[in-house]
């Protein structure tokens, strides 16, 4: 199996649905931060990954056939670049102040949570999350002016980097066109699958 898209948004686009659609069209599994909970093996290479040191994706990802969410999104180019036949799909939001309200009070918060041992993150696994974040963000994850910014700047880089016939782009509510367009496939009738709203992932994470 090899990566048949490329997901280059970054976490709280609806990447959690986009994964679930494109499981449903690709017939395998899409990678998501998810994945990394439940392959912790997967951590020390991501890790060196957000460190810039060369991973070799094709076989870390040997098992995918897509690749949506953090981490990959902080390493976008070099995804783009290991899998140069695969779309780049760029989630985003409506604005950049809708994209920090959602993530501010999910996975940035439950980033910044003193370590507990009941969160399912290991100290590896947080460790190269706060890399990840470094990386993809570069600024203090409380600090909402920095990180939309940043956010503008990670979503503008791909527009100017990644060449036009190979861009999609997707907002929660776009439905199936855009990745069926991106993938070459026919829409399916089945309706668009939506979870991991802000309320579930606030409950699943107890951070309410």
């Amino acid at each position: 199996m090899t990566i048949q898209l490329i997901g280059a948004g970054l976490g709280r686009t609806g990447t959690m649905s986009l994964k679930l659609a494109l499981e449903q069209l690709l017939g395998g599994t899409c990678h998501h931060m998810l994945e990394v909970f439940g392959h912790p093996d997967e951590i020390a290479y991501w890790d060196a990954a957000m460190r810039g040191e060369a991973v070799d994706f094709p076989t870390l990802l040997d098992e995918y056939c897509a690749i949506v969410d953090y981490p990959g999104a902080a390493v976008w180019r070099e995804l783009a670049a290991a899998f140069p036949d695969a779309p780049v799909l760029l989630s985003t939001r409506s604005t950049a102040q809708v994209w920090w309200d959602s993530a501010s009070s999910t996975i940035l918060a439950s980033t910044q949570r003193p370590p507990n041992d009941d969160d399912g993150f290991s100290q590896q696994h947080r460790a190269m999350v706060h890399a990840m974040f470094d990386r993809s963000l570069g600024v203090a994850l409380d600090d909402a002016e920095g990180a939309m910014a940043a956010y503008e700047a990670h979503n503008a880089a791909v527009r100017a980097e990644i060449a036009p016939e190979r861009l999609f782009e997707y907002q929660p509510g776009d439905g199936w066109a855009p990745l069926c367009a991106a993938l070459g496939l026919p829409e399916p009738s089945d309706p668009f699958p939506h979870t991991n709203t802000r309320e579930e992932f606030r409950a699943h994470a107890g951070l309410d």
